[in-house]
């Protein structure tokens, strides 16, 4: 039977996880598609409960599942220790390197319904429709990175080998032909040389998709058109910082970041989790927006275990939910019925039983 390991985490990521775990198992319940669920610890709760942010048997676990869904990491209660102990540190980028999920997407879309929830302009963010495709197993956050005394400095070192920039460049191609064929490759390659290197080789993997319509942006100038024209874009690819900072951004073009799925994959195994933090100011309190975490697990069923009606389903009955005027506190405006986590989640499920 297909196993999937659950991994609550830390903050909001107990209570959210939970939401899309009942939502999940609702909509495979007629499936001929059974899944088993294992439950684990990771990051701060992990080195609280064991001393370490990712327990060997986590990883394990994760290592031998088909999937892995993921809440929340980190917290204020562990930014003290060292940088190498930091539970996003010492649990998130080694799970993905040890899972070699060096393709996250990030589908970003503006909801008709939450088209007031966004802090831009309705006619700037009205049917937006795009995927983020971020490489996440190198760059600077796999550097050689330390310290240096007589002067006191720090040091990261980005770098990128050209297997690395060849696979998730011919993923975005592969992504952008199942779409419109338009991809925006991100870079810097007018100051960087690993994004020279970049684009050398993006342009010599476009030679394989002479149907897919490739332009170049500079990071700097992509921030500034994710808010100033996000309608431009379909698919973009970018490399491991230059993605964790724009997908952020492209989260206010769906209204919140409460509502940001996303997935990591390594062609064969996922793992999903919601873009956000792990928002340690709400937590425990039944605040958080549960919708991010559910419909990452919407994507977990597309991708890994090609349940694409049932991914279809999830989506739906939160696109319901929201044209019935049901939000959290994050998406709320004046006269909405604003719920709590599992409040949220019950909506969700009455959704689905509605189909």
């Amino acid at each position: 039977m297909p196993k999937v390991v659950v991994l609550p985490g830390d903050g909001i990521g107990r209570e959210i996880v939970p939401q899309a775990m009942r939502v999940v198992q609702a909509v495979i319940k007629d499936s001929p598609v059974k899944l088993e669920f294992e439950e684990h610890l990771v990051g701060g709760a992990a080195i609280d409960a064991v001393g370490k942010a990712l327990p060997d048997e986590t990883l394990k676990a994760c290592l031998e599942a088909d999937a892995v869904l993921l809440g929340a990491i980190g917290g204020p209660k562990w930014d003290t220790l060292p940088t190498a102990q930091r539970p996003e540190v010492a649990a998130l980028l080694p799970l993905r390197k040890h899972l070699e999920l060096y393709a996250n997407i990030r589908p970003v879309r503006m909801l008709p319904a939450l088209v007031h929830a966004s802090t831009l302009k309705q006619e700037v963010i009205e049917n937006v429709d795009m995927v983020v495709i971020r490489e996440l197993t190198g760059g600077l956050y796999f550097g050689e990175k330390g310290r240096k005394d007589n002067p006191r400095s720090a040091y990261d070192v980005m770098v990128y080998n050209e297997d690395e920039i060849n696979r998730i460049v011919r993923f975005g191609f592969e992504t952008a032909r199942k779409r419109s064929k338009k991809l925006c490759s991100v870079d810097k390659a007018n100051v960087i040389e690993t994004s020279r290197f970049w684009r050398e080789v993006t342009l010599e993997v476009a030679k394989d998709y002479p149907d897919v319509e490739l332009t170049h942006m500079y990071v700097d100038n992509a921030a500034m058109q994710l808010v100033r024209y996000p309608k431009q874009f379909d698919v973009i690819v970018t490399e491991n910082m230059f993605g964790d900072i724009l997908t952020d951004l492209a989260s206010m073009l769906g209204g919140s970041i409460g509502m940001l799925a996303s997935a990591s994959l390594n062609g064969q195994k996922g793992l999903y989790e919601p873009a956000h933090g792990s928002a340690p100011d709400i937590a425990g309190k039944n605040l958080a927006n549960p919708l991010a975490t559910i419909l990452s697990g919407a994507l977990m069923l597309r991708y890994t275990f090609s349940l694409e009606q049932e991914a279809q389903a999830i989506e739906q009955a939160v696109e319901k939910v929201l044209n019935d005027g049901f939000r959290t506190g994050d998406l709320a405006q004046p006269g909405d019925k604003v719920l709590g986590t599992v409040e949220m989640g019950d909506k969700v499920l009455e959704a689905l039983g509605s189909r």
